[in-house]
């Protein structure tokens, strides 16, 4: 039945290229969180930062190397419902899919009122009409096609990364000092530097949430079996470096404590290594936020289109705009329900359980690829099942540490 569905259904139009679906990655990938979390990961990990994004791009990694296994299988919109499908069945193909959806949703809701609140310090406009007005054009451009979707995204990924890099620039002298920078990702058997750093590194994984994304615009993306691993891997890629040099110039940075403080640690980063002001970093910060609801919705009205083209979704959400070629019912319905969460709860506490939907998202898809390298016998899927296995402990491991981490905290 479900062959039939996909034989019969209607196709989205494909003209995303390579360097286009990386852009994408390493914009929904670098975004709101490092601008936000430096600051945070300083603080626990101290002079050990650098490592804190390490061991966080190890556990992004490890399930990105599954993801990339996957849609050479499976290049279809849906992403981990798909792979959870085939894998696990349809029970917790929906329990992926939905998870995803509502991660991106709540994400983008919560980005929207930080946005609004942002902007109000700047024009006189009640806070719930900036929402309306910012979800509204978004949505728009969603609609209107994904590849002005990109290009929107790219074009503000082009400024987010040359912000950072501008912070890395003027952070370049304290690299000199090779053996400070070498003893800042040098491990430690001091229990509480082992465990800053693991609790740190925990926190800096959800600067690399996002990178997943990008499987879910593979019925848009030309010869998806081959783009969409390469992007996946030079969204990694780019996303580690970066993040390990701004870690090590915040760790050596004379004002630690100011940076540490500070609402907007990338800024006064950016003040403590140039001696500028930090406004033009803070600014920019607010354009990545727009730049992550509208990844969002993007990936999120992409999911439910695979989801109900593979009988996990009601069938209706499958319906394509006839001119734009792009999933107009389910950008709506995504669209809406951000709104009506944007406007009617405060998110903040919810946003932080987005976390541990990803994990366990990401231990379902791993297991996927164990089960699915186990029935195959040969090919990708089976040479990578043992380590889609890891990745599944790897995954749980991690969520359950950070469950321990909050109940103790809570106590």
């Amino acid at each position: 039945m479900a062959d039939e569905t996909r034989k019969s259904r209607q196709h989205l139009k494909r003209t995303i290229t390579l360097p286009w679906l990386a852009f994408y990655g390493v914009g929904v990938t670098i975004g709101a969180g490092i601008f936000a979390l430096i600051g945070e990961v300083l603080a626990l990990a101290g002079d050990r930062a650098p490592l804190a994004f390490l061991l966080a791009g190890l556990i992004a990694g490890v399930t990105g190397v599954s993801y990339a296994a996957l849609i050479q299988r499976y290049p279809r919109a849906g992403g981990e419902a798909v792979f959870v499908n085939q894998g696990l069945g349809s029970f917790f193909a929906r329990l992926a899919g939905y998870g995803v959806v509502v991660t991106g949703i709540v994400s983008s809701a919560v980005i929207s009122i930080a946005f609004a609140g942002y902007l109000r310090e700047l024009l006189p406009v009640p806070q719930p009409l900036l929402v309306v007005l910012v979800i509204g054009a978004l949505s728009a451009i969603a609609w209107y096609g994904v590849r002005e979707s990109v290009f929107f995204a790219a074009a503000v990924t082009v400024l987010e990364l040359g912000t950072l890099l501008v912070v890395v620039f003027f952070g370049l002298p304290l690299f000199g000092d090779l053996g400070n920078v070498v003893a800042t990702m040098t491990p430690s058997m001091n229990a509480a530097i082992l465990t800053g750093v693991l609790s740190s590194g925990v926190l800096a994984f959800f600067a690399f949430i996002g990178f997943e994304d990008i499987i879910n615009m593979c019925e848009e993306t030309v010869q998806p079996e081959q783009t969409v691993p390469r992007s996946i891997y030079l969204t990694l890629g780019i996303t580690l470096v970066i993040y390990v040099l701004l870690a090590v110039i915040a760790a050596l940075a004379a004002d630690r404590q100011a940076i540490v403080s500070s609402a907007a640690p990338l800024a006064q980063l950016f003040e403590s290594v140039s001696g500028l002001s930090g406004k033009p970093v803070a600014a920019a910060a607010s354009i990545a936020m727009i730049n992550g609801i509208l990844v969002q919705i993007v990936m999120a009205s992409r999911v439910l289109y695979g989801m109900a083209n593979e009988g996990l979704a009601p069938r209706w959400l499958s319906i394509v705009d006839p001119l734009r070629q792009t999933p107009a019912r389910a950008t709506m319905l995504v669209a809406s329900v951000i709104l009506v969460l944007a406007l009617a709860f405060p998110l903040v506490r919810l946003a932080a359980t987005t976390s541990l939907v990803t994990l366990g998202v990401f231990a379902l898809v791993n297991l996927s690829l164990f089960l699915l390298g186990r029935r195959d016998g040969t090919g990708v899927l089976y040479r990578r099942r043992w380590w889609g296995l890891a990745g599944a402990v790897l995954c749980v491991s991690i969520a359950a540490f950070q469950l321990g981490a909050g109940l103790a905290g809570g106590h």
